[in-house]
């Protein structure tokens, strides 16, 4: 709250990023699994999981439509970020506008504030925001992921580990405090997905949908 006084204490009403905010998280709101699933007929807010991000269009449109839609979830993520570092010139927007973007994705306003998990998105701000440490998330995930066979524990193991990833790499203080807000974000939007995984109902990775 401290960085956020101190940071907002010196913003105007003509400041770009009050401008930039609202893009960032417009940017954020496209939602590319449900295009994507719509080029092959799937209304994907209907079937499997219901779900926009990759893990359901895999499981509903089959692979290249989930590298898509994985991809142009990532790039929009990194490109809002990119898009902070050219206009602004400041890690605390940079993040923020990051989290823009990754509230765009859970509460798209393109589909009535019904969206995804956040994950790739999420990727795609950390690549940009802090490289070597999306790295180590991406490890993480990928390792508990091909173990487990659940994407959803793969990203709230990654997320949980991201403050302490940052931590361990020195960033400053307000990378932390975006880090620990990213990991709460994600692990919240996922709380259905904690309590099937702890009733053992939740599907795996390739899981196809009964039709």
């Amino acid at each position: 709250m401290i960085i956020f006084k101190g940071v907002m204490a010196g913003t105007s009403l003509f400041h770009p990023a009050l401008y930039l905010m609202p893009i960032a998280y417009i940017i954020g709101s496209i939602p590319f699994g449900v295009l994507v699933a719509r080029q092959k007929g799937i209304d994907l807010q209907n079937v499997g999981s219901k779900n926009i991000g990759a893990t359901n269009v895999l499981r509903t449109a089959g692979k290249g439509a989930a590298v898509a839609t994985l991809l142009g979830d990532s790039l929009k993520g990194a490109a809002v970020v990119m898009l902070g570092r050219l206009m602004l010139g400041s890690e605390f927007w940079e993040g923020a506008m990051g989290i823009s973007a990754v509230l765009g994705h859970l509460y798209p306003v393109f589909l009535s504030f019904k969206g995804g998990k956040g994950v790739a998105t999420s990727f795609g701000v950390l690549a940009v925001y802090s490289p070597l440490p999306a790295v180590i998330l991406i490890i993480i995930w990928i390792f508990t992921a091909f173990f487990t066979k659940y994407s959803s524990l793969a990203a709230i193991t990654a997320f949980i580990s991201l403050p302490v990833i940052f931590l361990l790499f020195g960033v400053s203080s307000i990378k932390i405090s975006f880090a620990i807000l990213l990991a709460i974000l994600i692990i919240l939007r996922h709380k259905d997905n904690i309590k099937r995984l702890l009733e053992g109902t939740e599907k795996k990775i390739g899981d196809k949908v009964k039709q």
